[in-house]
């Protein structure tokens, strides 16, 4: 299968992965009651992880795909994250937990807005180890994020829950923006790990167009 088909089938199963979160939610499926911890969230997590490892672990051609992106392209995407100010402004009407929504919602909104910067400057063989930190800083966010949302029925016991994230719109966070962002965030580390010198004027001739 050619780049172009790998291309066209990965837009089909995003399209897919996208509509199964949103037919869960909507059916009720990944709802917990208040004291329970969110496994139907975490498998939804994690799940997407174990198909890409396993795909990319046995199909050398979706690699060399994966590993084809443009990860100035992939880090851009990002910039969708100021969106975390909901989490803020759920917190202030004590729909959400604060402990929870102000870690995940400002680690966010610097993420998104930083990601113009680190797509444009940060993406070259120059910068490698600057892209790679910001990257990590990116999934460190997503993480805590996560974690502070599963076990917020342990540290938060009889307080606010977060019950809201596994309603609509909310729960496409956890079940496919959470999972997709790691992703990209993985791949855009996979990419720079293989950055060299010798090959840094082609990287930037191929990713000129993006250039601000």
């Amino acid at each position: 299968m050619n780049k172009f088909n790998y291309g066209r089938f990965t837009a089909w199963l995003l399209a897919i992965w996208f509509g199964i979160a949103l037919t869960a939610a909507a059916l009720g499926w990944i709802q917990q009651a208040p004291n329970q911890p969110p496994l139907p969230l975490l498998v939804a997590v994690l799940i997407p992880f174990g198909i890409f490892g396993l795909w990319v672990a046995v199909s050398k051609p979706f690699r060399e795909f994966v590993l084809s992106l443009d990860p100035r392209a992939l880090t851009l995407v990002h910039a969708w994250r100021l969106g975390g100010f909901a989490f803020i402004a759920l917190a202030r009407y004590h729909l959400l937990p604060a402990g929870f929504a102000f870690p995940a919602g400002y680690g966010d909104i610097f993420i998104g807005a930083t990601a113009a910067f680190a797509a444009s400057r940060l993406a070259t063989p120059a910068h490698r180890r600057l892209f790679i930190l910001w990257q990590i800083l990116g999934m460190i966010d997503l993480v805590t994020a996560v974690t502070l949302g599963a076990t917020a029925f342990l540290w938060n016991p009889g307080g606010i829950t977060t019950a809201p994230m596994t309603v609509l719109p909310m729960s496409l966070i956890p079940t496919f923006a959470v999972p997709l962002y790691l992703l990209l965030h993985i791949i855009c580390i996979a990419q720079a790990r293989r950055w060299t010198k010798d090959h840094a004027a082609n990287i930037d001739a191929h990713l000129k167009p993006f250039a601000v």
